[in-house]
Order: structure tokens, then C-alpha cells, then sequence
């Protein structure tokens, strides 16, 4: 169900996909229990925090000043990078960047079948669908995070931006790692599905002589590269390999080495409701004898030099990918991740997909959203979710007013009408006295049901009250002549 950043696939509309998804009474379980674990851990990190205010306030200041002054940033890098005997590599799209990845390996794993490569952080290389390229190409790419490894052995679709597989349970687990590693004793106890996941890798760590990464952050003044996580395959990705392939977007730039203090207090609190990730591996360049003798960076546009040209969609790249929004939102609560169609989903997918993809092919994705602000209000780095929400849905009406299907449309025909209604009182009241009339036949137990038309899509699945017999106005008219003849 995913969408490739930049290609030309369409998202599936999310009512229609949020309504399968609501089917799925499992899902919804597994969904609800995990956010709600993380929701609670990251409550009680930020508690601790005095001064958790100042750190947002100071990510937001970092990341918006980068992306004010990204062209610098970004040459600062590849120049320090290569002074440290790395090599960057500029790709402009998902077939430019899957393109240079593929030839790198070829390069250094040779051109014959059974070539391995091992992953870590692999958000933006699934973003380019990056695993159906080298498999189309004989290569074979090694999901190591626990999550993506999951997701890949069970044929799925991620469904969260930190835990992918949130969406399934230890039972489900389970029984795809019985199927996959040939293991049909294994019980769903978590000790014996670590201890599974840990002798399948294990092996991979030692004998693959590639590895490919994402990374959170990119440091300019340095040079370096950093990768936050939990379980430790990240740290044997980034160092046991001969070459290393690390592709980042181009907004996970950031200005410093002193910049990162901001970004690993509330990263990890944010994300995964810790006080900091176990393992925090940072790299730059080549050592001899110390790590990968060969390392790349692979630098992605795939759209996201568009986004700085509008001051108001620009502050979508501000994201760090820590997931909070996803696990506060009320919609992604019920849905899951895979309804959004798209790598990214949850308020941040909401407004990074269509415009990483144009509006065209994730159109509904602006309206996934209730407004209710509970992603900005959890996010390390104040991104105003709802509000670059509204700029969307504006830029999707002004596309379809450019169309004469567009203008002829129900819901423009509806708006017009109701934008003409409310330049007159009169005419207003006037359509309160009639809708009185014309909901007399939709009443049902104190509520509207079935309403015709665009209406019908509110009253099947919320409550609607009827309009009541006397208006405010009414009411206010009444109360100024009852004044009146008292006096």
C-alpha cells in the first residue's frame, strides 16, 4: 500500500483505506497498546525535564536557521566528509539515488549473484524504495532493526516511522519468524523471539562486507554522521562492514557537533520515552585499520529543495522522525499507519507525503486530520502541524478551482452557496427556517441520520444534533422586547 516518494503511484484515498483499517479490531488493539506505552514513557521524561520548553524552543531555532542557509550547510559537509575520507554523492530523485547505491555495491561487492548487503535506519531508503531496486538488480538487502526485520520477513508494509511493526503483536511475530527462520517450536515469549532475531542476524553481521544506513543527523562542521537506536544492530551495521553507503536527506543537516546536545535530550524522550538511546553511533570519514575502509554518503533531494521555497510548507523538514505526533494523533490511533498510504504516516505523513509527492497523488491526506493540535503540542521541534495542514487543504481547493470539473463540483457548488448565504443575515436566517422544515424527515432519537449528499459522509459515523427550534438570535430578539416591556 506504500507510495514511492517521486514516482508516479497514487496513494489510495484514506477514507477509504481508514475504513478497512477500522475493520481490523486486532490492529487497532495492537496500535492502541503501543502508543499508549510510548505516550506514557515519554510523559514521564519530559516531566523530568525543567527546561523541556528551552530545548524545543532551541531545536526549532537549529532546524529553521539550517533550512534558512541549507545550501551552505550541505557544501560545509561534503567538503568536511571528504577531508575525512568520506565521498558524497548528490542524488536528485529515488531512481538517481537507488542508481548510485546499487553501482557503489557493484563496485565493491562485484557483479556476481548472492551479493548481501545489511541495513540500519533504512526510513529513507524505503522512502525511495530502495530494497525493491536491489533486489531487482540481484542484490540481496538485510533488514537488521528488530521492526524492519519484522516488516520484511512478513512481505509487510511499515505502519509507524520508529516502530514499524507496531502494528503486530508477539503472537503474530511469532508465527512469521516460525515460517521465515525455520523455527516451528518457538514460543511468543519476547526472551525467546530476541534470542531468534539475535541468532539470525548474527550470522549476517559477520559475514556481509557491506552495510547501507539512514542516519538522523549530519553534521556539517565535522563532517560526521550520526544513528540513535536501541537495539545495537545499528552500531554493528556502521562498523563491522568494509564499505558503508549511508544515505540522508538533505534536512538532516545540521550546523555543529554542539548542535546534537538539543537534539539527544529530546529525540530519544520523544520518541521512544527514553532519557537516551542505548546506542549512539557517530562516524566520520575513514580510519585506517578502525571501521569501514570505504564510506559514502549518499545526499537525497527526492523534492525537499521544493518544499524551502514556500516559508510555511518549509517548516515540514524541520521533522527529526521521533514519531511523537504519531502516537498522540486520534486518527493514526484508530487507523494505524498503513491507511495513509506512504512510508510516512501520522500528522507528519499527512503534510510531508503530498508535498514530497504533490498534492496530486496524496490529495486526501491534508484532510486525515481532526485539527485537535495534539501533534504540535508534542513536538520536539514546535513543527505547526495543523496549520501547514489548513495551507494544504487551501492548495487542494485552489487546484481543483483551476478545473471546470473542479468548479461544477458538489462541495464547491455547497461552498459558494453557503459563502453567499452568510454575507446576509436574512439570507441566513432565512436557510435556518427552511433546514428546520427539511430536517424534520432525517430525526432520529434526538439526531440527524442519513443525511443526503456530502452531509451523509458526517452522520455515518458522528453524531449530528438538529438544528433547534429557536436560534440564538431568536432567542436574543425575545430577550430585547421582554426588556423592553418590563421597562
Amino acid at each position: 500500500m506504500s507510495i514511492v516518494v517521486g514516482k508516479t503511484s497514487k496513494a489510495p484515498d484514506f477514507p477509504v483505506a481508514a475504513k478497512a483499517a477500522l475493520k481490523n479490531d486486532q490492529l487497532r488493539r495492537n496500535v492502541h497498546h503501543a502508543t499508549n506505552v510510548i505516550r506514557n514513557k515519554r510523559a514521564l521524561r519530559v516531566e523530568e525535564m525543567p527546561d523541556w520548553e528551552q530545548l524545543r524552543s532551541a531545536g526549532s531555532e537549529i532546524k529553521a536557521h539550517t533550512l534558512a542557509h541549507l545550501d551552505h550547510y550541505l557544501i560545509e559537509f561534503e567538503r568536511n566528509c571528504e577531508l575525512a575520507g568520506g565521498k558524497v554523492h548528490w542524488a536528485r530523485d529515488a531512481d538517481e539515488a537507488n542508481k548510485i547505491a546499487i553501482e557503489l555495491i557493484r563496485h565493491y561487492g562485484g557483479d556476481g549473484p548472492g551479493v548481501e548487503v545489511i541495513k540500519v535506519k533504512t526510513m529513507t531508503s524505503d522512502e525511495v524504495q530502495m530494497n525493491h531496486a536491489l533486489e531487482a538488480a540481484g542484490i540481496k538487502p538485510i533488514e537488521t532493526d528488530l521492526a524492519d526485520m519484522i516488516v520484511q520477513l512478513g512481505n509487510d508494509e511499515p505502519s509507524h516511522i520508529v516502530v514499524p511493526a507496531l502494528h503486530k503483536n508477539r503472537f503474530e511475530i511469532r508465527d512469521i519468524f516460525r515460517d521465515k527462520m525455520e523455527k516451528p517450536e518457538l514460543t511468543e515469549q519476547p526472551e525467546d523471539l530476541t534470542a531468534a532475531a539475535r541468532g539470525y542476524l548474527r550470522e549476517r553481521f559477520l559475514r556481509t562486507k557491506i552495510g547501507i544506513s539512514g542516519a538522523n543527523f549530519a553534521i556539517a562542521d565535522t563532517g560526521s554522521v550520526c544513528v540513535v537506536e536501541s537495539e545495537g544492530n545499528g552500531r554493528m551495521c556502521v562498523t563491522l562492514p568494509d564499505v558503508l553507503i549511508t544515505l540522508v536527506g538533505i534536512e538532516k543537516v545540521i550546523p555543529s557537533f554542539a548542535d546534537l546536545e538539543i537534539f539527544l535530550q529530546t529525540l530519544p524522550r520523544s520518541a521512544t520515552g527514553e532519557r537516551m538511546n542505548p546506542y549512539n553511533s557517530l562516524w566520520t570519514g575513514v580510519t585506517p585499520g578502525d571501521g569501514p575502509q570505504a564510506f559514502h554518503v549518499i545526499l537525497l533531494d527526492n523534492g525537499r529543495t521544493k518544499l524551502l521555497q514556500d516559508e510555511i510548507e518549509r517548516e515540514t523538514l524541520q521533522c527529526i522522525r521521533c514519531g511523537a505526533c504519531l502516537n498522540a494523533c486520534p486518527v493514526y490511533r484508530e487507523t494505524g499507519g498503513h491507511a495513509y498510504g506512504s512510508i510516512y504516516s501520522g500528522p507528519i505523513g499527512a503534510i510531508l507525503s503530498p508535498q514530497l509527492q504533490s498534492l496530486e497523488h496524496s490529495r486526501s491526506l491534508p484532510y486525515a486530520s481532526t485539527l485537535c493540535g495534539a501533534c504540535y503540542e508534542v513536538c520536539p521541534v514546535k513543527i505547526n502541524i495543523p496549520e501547514v495542514l489548513i495551507h494544504l487543504r487551501g492548495e487542494v481547493v485552489r487546484e481543483d478551482q483551476k478545473t471546470l470539473s473542479g468548479k461544477l463540483s458538489a462541495e464547491n457548488i455547497a461552498m459558494q452557496a453557503a459563502a453567499n448565504i452568510f454575507l446576509s443575515h436574512r439570507r441566513y436566517e432565512a436557510a435556518q427556517r427552511m433546514a428546520r422544515i427539511g430536517q424534520t424527515i432525517f430525526k432520529r432519537d434526538g439526531q440527524l441520520t442519513n443525511l443526503p449528499g456530502m452531509a451523509g459522509a458526517w452522520t455515518r459515523s458522528r453524531d449530528l444534533r438538529p438544528i433547534p427550534k429557536q436560534s440564538f438570535r431568536d432567542w436574543w430578539k425575545s430577550r430585547e422586547k421582554k426588556d423592553g416591556a418590563n421597562a
